[in-house]
């Protein structure tokens, strides 16, 4: 999940403002963004059924205010496209060789808390975001945290809590944490995402998502 969370090309990036506590209304003003839009990610997948993490990379795009876009480019090649509006929402899924797979948003929860955290952080509408999670933040304008909790029954049944972690106007990495089990996703974005060659898959990884700030 992810879940800008989208960046412009060349990323979210503004000088940091040492010190300055930080709450959660400054950070979304930050990291509002107008669609169209794109960002790279890595994201990592760690599974008791994996003998090692499953490290993906790709591209988030925002074409439009309604449509989500996912797509994974290593180490397979897969396109998510998530429209919301549209009855609840449509999700489609392309691979090469095979025939898209459409069925409707509200059979994958996670993939609707994932739409609903991207458009609310994309508009900087707190109001719209609290309909979805309760928001707490900590840390200071150079290192952040932003922490949504979902409210929605189906959607808490999968997932826990997702955090972002940011720098200034940077949001760098997103730890999506199952409701059930130990197997954190981690998501990294704009700079991180650049920075994840040399960081393998482990703690490397963990670190450069949290980039020293504090829990």
């Amino acid at each position: 999940m992810a879940t800008t969370l989208l960046a412009s090309t060349g990323g979210w990036c503004a000088a940091p403002d040492a010190g300055t506590p930080v709450d959660a209304d400054w950070i979304l003003s930050k990291l509002a963004r107008p669609a169209p839009m794109r960002t790279g990610f890595v994201e990592v997948r760690d599974s008791k059924l994996l003998k090692a993490p499953l490290r993906i990379s790709g591209e988030y795009s925002r074409p439009d205010g309604n449509t989500l876009v996912r797509e994974v480019r290593a180490p397979y090649a897969e396109t998510t496209t998530i429209v919301s509006g549209k009855a609840g929402g449509e999700v489609t899924i392309a691979r090469a060789g095979h025939a898209p797979r459409k069925f409707q948003l509200s059979r994958v929860p996670e993939l609707g808390g994932l739409q609903s955290s991207f458009g609310a952080l994309l508009s900087g509408d707190r109001n719209l975001l609290e309909q979805h999670y309760r928001i707490t933040s900590g840390g200071s304008r150079e290192r952040w945290t932003l922490t949504l909790v979902p409210t929605d029954a189906q959607f808490a049944a999968k997932v826990r809590d997702i955090t972002l972690y940011g720098r200034g106007a940077e949001l760098r990495c997103i730890e999506t944490n199952p409701a059930k089990g130990v197997e954190v996703q981690r998501t990294l974005l704009a700079g991180a995402a650049r920075e994840a060659a040399g960081a393998g898959t482990g703690p490397g990884l963990a670190a450069l998502c949290r980039a020293g700030v504090a829990n």
